[in-house]
């Protein structure tokens, strides 16, 4: 059964290089997952994240006409969104806008009202 665009099939790490890991698929194929489909995070050292002999459970997100494979497993993780939040009103948003505003320009002032003492204030 040839592997298709898009499957999600569960696969053992057979090899690990600098750019990739190789894993073999249950159809006696191997496909590669680049270094950049690991993680959600930066991956400096593949071996940080993935060890020859894990199992693996892969996303196929190309196949080219010579037969190479390549995989994900970030793409092959259900992500859970967080709830998206009830959109605000423009009437909100400016409302919330002036708010942080006024917050902010109220901490300059004191900063800038404790500095105007400057260094020789007080002395005489």
């Amino acid at each position: 059964m040839p592997v298709e665009l898009g499957e999600i099939l569960e696969g053992k790490v057979t090899g690990i290089t600098n750019f990739g890991a190789f894993v073999a698929l249950p159809d006696g194929k191997t496909g590669l997952i680049h270094i950049s489909e690991i993680a959600e995070e930066y991956v400096r050292d593949i071996n940080d994240f993935l060890k020859v002999n894990d199992q693996v459970k892969v996303k196929v997100i190309s196949v080219d006409p010579k037969g190479k494979i390549g995989l994900s497993i970030k793409q092959a993780v259900e992500r859970r969104r967080k709830p998206a939040r009830p959109a605000l009103s423009f009437e909100e948003k400016l409302s919330r806008f002036l708010k942080d505003s006024d917050e902010r320009l109220q901490a300059l002032r004191r900063s800038t009202d404790a500095k105007r003492g400057g260094r020789g204030a007080g002395r005489r």
